[in-house]
């Protein structure tokens, strides 16, 4: 049974691969294999010990500090993950080919890698909408704009660039 002080570090894991918009097979894949998703999950429920060196071992990983992983610190604004960016794929087949055709492509992309085909909706990162940015040539903030109007993105996708 996991102890208290156990379940506060996996939590504190999990928000900081969360904020980074990672699954745990994301962890997997972007770490070739170093960090395997079963081993991270059972850090995160608290049913495994970390030892001090895994630990520094996978902030190093999350590209952040120690004591951020640490429970009882106080965090430096890792509280909440930032709000999600969910593209409506059924509106965007709606938008002419010549406006959303970069978009359709991204999506298609990351709807392969993931094997995600439901065709309903996608779950995109931040870094995802930065990239966007860069392909339709405007800064995220206007293609925010662009997407929301185009019925795309919902309204609260305008937060999502201010964390």
């Amino acid at each position: 049974m996991p102890t208290e002080y156990a379940k506060a570090l996996g939590a504190r894991l999990r928000a900081i691969r969360t904020q980074q918009g990672l699954s745990l097979h994301g962890v997997e894949e972007k770490s070739k294999g170093r960090w395997k998703a079963v081993v991270v999950g059972s850090y995160e429920r608290g049913d495994r010990a970390v030892t001090v060196q895994k630990l520094a071992e996978l902030a190093s990983f999350y590209g952040v500090p120690v004591a951020e992983l640490l429970p009882g610190g106080a965090p430096s604004g890792a509280a909440e993950p930032p709000p999600r960016l969910v593209i409506d794929l059924e509106r965007l087949q709606q938008v002419p080919t010549e406006k959303a055709g970069p978009l359709m492509r991204y999506a298609a992309t990351i709807q392969s890698q993931r094997g995600d085909y439901n065709g309903k909706v996608l779950s995109i990162r931040q870094d995802d909408l930065r990239t966007l940015a860069v392909i339709y040539d405007q800064p995220p903030s206007s293609l925010t704009e662009e997407l929301i109007n185009w019925g795309v993105l919902g309204s609260d996708a305008r937060g999502a660039l201010d964390v």
